[in-house]
């Protein structure tokens, strides 16, 4: 499992719009993403820049944490 630092979640409503946005990049499966952490998880079926992630969750309303 590959993981990513997100910012900025604080509900449960943020962690769907993460997970929404994760499932609709192709090559991203078995995504959780956990509140208290910031951090999503997924398994890639296939290579996905970390560019793609990171513009999936910035387009939910999120920032990836440095």
């Amino acid at each position: 499992m590959k993981s990513i630092k997100i910012k900025g979640m604080s509900c449960q409503h943020c962690v769907m719009a993460v997970m929404r946005a994760l499932n609709a990049v192709e090559g991203l499966t078995d995504v959780r993403v956990d509140l208290t952490s910031g951090v999503a998880t997924y398994r890639e079926t296939k290579p996905v820049s970390e560019e793609k992630i990171a513009t999936a969750i910035r387009e939910a309303g999120y920032d990836i944490a440095e």
